[in-house]
């Protein structure tokens, strides 16, 4: 599974989640995303289920979106796979409060 932030150049991906947090005023996040985007991408998840299982504390939002505690649980990140084509796209990267304000199934921040 590939992770990149819509938008994005596959090559960059990596590079994006220390911007994604910089940008985003969370650079105390940026270890804890780097663990994810290293999960993520050595993943071969076929539905959100197998993502349940990987990431017990994840939450599975629809058939394609899932909702993941970060940084111990002070943000939230929410990603779209596209099991098919293996990539995951972060969708929303925020506080609890940022994630109360938004709606996770319709999200598109990046």
């Amino acid at each position: 599974m590939f992770p990149f932030w819509e938008h994005a150049k596959l090559d960059h991906a990596g590079r994006r989640s220390k911007r994604a947090c910089q940008l985003l005023g969370h650079p105390e996040a940026k270890v804890s995303l780097e663990r994810w985007h290293a999960i993520v991408t050595a993943a071969q998840w076929t539905s959100t289920n197998e993502v349940q299982k990987a990431a017990p504390k994840a939450k599975v939002l629809n058939r394609e979106r899932v909702r993941f505690e970060v940084a111990g649980g002070n943000y939230r990140l929410v990603a779209a796979f596209d099991f098919r084509r293996q990539i995951a796209f972060v969708k929303f990267i925020g506080t609890h409060a940022e994630y109360d304000r938004i709606d996770a199934l319709k999200v598109s921040q990046f």
